[in-house]
């Protein structure tokens, strides 16, 4: 009984290390924000934003307006955004959602009513497994001669 209660008080917050999760920015209905977020969790933007931002997880919200640098892994656009975009995990482009600029993206949903324009380039981070097995087909093709007259050079 009391070697429980005691544990329980011992065990405190480390104030250095927060919480995955913990790390949320929220930019508000007619807030304006100019510069730059850094090493956030997930940021939320209902407001105004010109920024630079590397951050996990990005939500514009549907009053939200974002231009700048961005890098995320995941984007969900019910608002505006414009700017130099990377999305090295999914970009979602809701029914109302607007996305402009040079956007590179890992992969892509829009819904119906989504709009995208710009320089749209697919990441090329992961290569298709159907380059690899051409590339092994037309080595496995040639005479087990020939290749060992190749390993003899």
């Amino acid at each position: 009984m009391f070697d429980k209660k005691n544990d329980n008080e011992n065990l405190t917050k480390d104030v250095f290390r927060p919480a995955k999760g913990s790390a949320k920015v929220v930019i508000g209905n007619g807030v304006t924000l100019k510069g730059e977020i850094l090493k956030a969790d997930e940021v939320q933007i209902d407001g105004e934003a010109d920024v630079i931002m590397k951050t996990d997880n990005l939500v514009i919200g549907v009053t939200g307006n974002c231009k700048g640098n961005i890098e995320t892994h995941n984007i969900d656009v019910w608002g505006k955004l414009d700017g130099d975009i990377k999305a090295f995990g999914t970009l979602t482009i809701q029914e109302q959602g607007i996305v402009s600029g040079s956007v590179e993206y890992q992969n892509l949903q829009i819904k119906l009513g989504g709009k995208m324009s710009g320089d749209i380039k697919l990441s090329d981070k992961i290569q298709p497994i159907k380059k690899e097995t051409k590339v092994n087909q037309d080595t496995s093709s040639t005479s087990m001669q020939e290749a060992l007259k190749k390993e003899d050079k």
